[in-house]
């Protein structure tokens, strides 16, 4: 029973991030989708902008109001949301305006890294319920993060990876509102997110292999003191 409960919860949250993520995608296209159909229509940059966020904020907006909790992962993805809308509302010119996503980018890069000395860093957290047990993923990551340094430390070390490249993807974002035409920013910005998606997701899985996450004899398996384990019959 405990173990139909226990797989039924993790399935449960491996849709809540599979739900979490299809809103984010839908977070990122919609916005820039209602820009062009503006400007189709002849309306302004900034109040394209302006309207394009509103309405993409909708959703988290609903949320906030249907629910009185929330867990972390959607907390965040609804702050990050609202804090955009906020941003959209501050006065300023077209360029500020374009260049509200490195905030939240740049905030999502400082959450990573802070995490980095929490009790268990982002990438863990967010990654658990997708792996833990799956694709020749360790099932016990508890009991590893209790028993292994090498397993605690390649987690420090994505969340540190994850951190430095949104930093980056922010100040590209920087650089693409203040640098090129106003109408191509959108289009750009979203392009960016791809990029970095793509470019960190190859990077760190590339880390967590030769981290030896995958081989059940590699030593991030193992506690710290714990002998090697005995060479296989007729190697």
């Amino acid at each position: 029973m405990s173990t139909t409960a226990g797989r039924a919860a993790t399935d449960g949250r491996v849709r809540q991030v599979a739900t979490v993520t299809v809103r984010i995608a839908v977070g990122l296209v919609v916005p820039s989708a209602l820009y062009y159909l503006l400007r189709s229509l002849g309306q302004s940059v900034y109040l394209s902008l302006v309207v394009s966020t509103l309405l993409s904020a909708a959703p988290a907006l609903s949320a906030v109001l249907r629910r009185r909790s929330v867990d972390r992962l959607s907390g965040y993805v609804t702050v990050m949301t609202l804090a955009g809308l906020a941003i959209t509302l501050v006065p300023g010119d077209t360029r500020f305006l374009l260049a509200k996503e490195s905030v939240m980018t740049a905030a999502a890069g400082t959450w990573f890294l802070v995490s980095t000395g929490a009790r268990r860093p982002l990438t863990f957290r967010v990654t658990r319920p997708l792996l833990q047990g799956r694709l020749r993923w360790p099932a016990d990551w508890d009991g590893l993060w209790d028993a292994s340094p090498r397993f605690r430390r390649m987690w420090r070390v994505s969340s540190l990876l994850w951190g430095l490249g949104l930093l980056a993807d922010a100040v590209g974002r920087v650089v693409l509102a203040y640098t090129r035409p106003p109408d191509a920013v959108p289009a750009l910005g979203l392009a960016l997110y791809v990029v970095t998606a793509v470019v960190l997701n190859l990077v760190v899985n590339a880390y967590y292999t030769l981290c030896g996450v995958h081989d059940p004899r590699s030593p991030l398996r193992r506690p710290a003191h714990a002998a090697p384990p005995a060479p296989l019959a007729g190697s």
